[in-house]
């Protein structure tokens, strides 16, 4: 879809380093019991006909506590009320990202290294990733296509991450800013077909499940852009026959109401085209106070300000932190409509936190506390 060129999307500057992720949220009944870790060589093809289990009310959550959260020294070497600021972000499970930052040859070990953090001891602790891997991505895949060296690295790189994943409990959100799929050069669906590559090889582990990134509600935009049939074009192109679902709002900061209501169109769509029990998880690191993309008045929409204060007035265009990573998506704390918190109960598992504010463009260093520090401050859910 050319038109996807000149979408209004948040790019994320995806610097060096490890980036992070953490803690522990008691969030359902008793873990699942163990299953025998499948061998990624084994993985089948063969489609899910229908997901309606929730892994994250399936299993008590992991906590990362170390430097992959850029985060935790920050908190750890901080003091009084600080610390206390800062240990609000550094104390939740946030979805670490793995990508071509962990070259091929260690990410197994670097996987192994995160989830026996994440788990302190129990192996049936949920672990949290987000998988950003693709190259070329971003607004350089609507110019040119992975080269065949690429696509043959990143199919190495997704076996060794699953062969290291085995049996650990895990939900994945595969590929962050999953509509740049659709402006590959004359229609290409390569990008897709490796993340439909990811999402079979991922989902044959016994205890992963994994959402495909479709955008937000507000990318792809309706009209010209295609709205939610672009976004189920995204999804069925990526694998989610393969998947447990799908997320939404990695980069935006658009309301939680609407993410739920482009979750709900997203489900029912998707079982009209036979793909029936896909559920939504939502980034709501980001959406404290909620704005369409387009519609930031600031300097630098990659970077929006922080808002001033718990009370910012709703026409201000500035970002807070939103939601805490819960599974009880309908709660009357969030103060849902009836009809959204219905939709909410039905098609989304779970609100989490795979988007870092705390950072510069969403994603990428450098760690700035004085930010982090604000938005903990500002926001209307602590």
């Amino acid at each position: 879809m050319a038109n996807l060129l000149f979408l209004p999307a948040l790019l994320l500057s995806l610097a060096t380093g490890l980036l992070p992720s953490v803690s522990a949220h008691p969030s359902g009944p008793a873990a699942r019991a163990s299953a025998t870790p499948s061998a990624t060589s084994s993985a089948t093809s063969s489609a899910r006909t229908t997901t309606s289990d929730n892994p994250f009310r399936a299993y008590q959550w992991g906590v990362y506590q170390g430097p992959m959260e850029q985060t935790w020294n920050p908190y750890v070497q901080a003091s009084g009320r600080q610390k206390k600021l800062l240990g609000y972000i550094a104390h939740q499970p946030i979805a670490h990202w793995f990508g071509s930052w962990n070259p091929n040859d260690k990410v197994a070990e670097q996987v192994h290294t995160y989830v026996a953090n994440a788990q302190h001891g129990d192996p049936n602790a949920l672990v949290q990733l987000s998988i950003f891997r693709m190259e070329p991505w971003e607004h350089a895949i609507c110019s040119r296509l992975p080269t065949k060296a690429e696509r043959r690295s990143y199919k190495r790189w997704i076996d060794r991450f699953a062969a290291a994943v085995g049996n650990t409990p895990m939900a994945i959100v595969l590929q962050p800013d999953g509509p740049f799929a659709l402006c590959a050069p004359h229609g290409s669906t390569v990008p897709s077909q490796l993340v439909s590559y990811a999402a079979r090889v991922l989902s044959a582990q016994p205890r992963t499940d994994v959402y495909i990134e479709a955008g937000a509600a507000d990318w792809p935009m309706f009209g010209s852009n295609g709205g939610v049939d672009a976004a189920v074009d995204i999804l069925v192109r990526g694998g989610i026959q393969y998947a447990h679902g799908f997320a939404l709002d990695t980069t935006h900061e658009d309301s939680v109401p609407d993410e739920i209501g482009r979750a709900t169109a997203i489900a029912k769509t998707l079982a009209a085209r036979g793909y029936p029990g896909r559920t939504a998880v939502i980034n709501t690191s980001s959406s404290g106070h909620p704005y369409k993309y387009g519609q930031y008045t600031g300097p630098d929409a990659l970077n929006p300000v922080v808002c001033p204060s718990t009370t910012t007035a709703k026409s201000v265009t500035c970002e807070t932190l939103g939601i805490p990573p819960t599974a009880d998506v309908a709660s009357a704390q969030w103060g849902l409509s009836d009809t959204t918190a219905a939709q909410a109960r039905r098609h989304v598992d779970a609100y989490l936190w795979f988007g870092r504010p705390w950072l510069y463009h969403v994603g990428s260093q450098p760690f700035s506390t004085d930010r982090a520090l604000q938005l903990v401050k500002s926001t209307p859910w602590r």
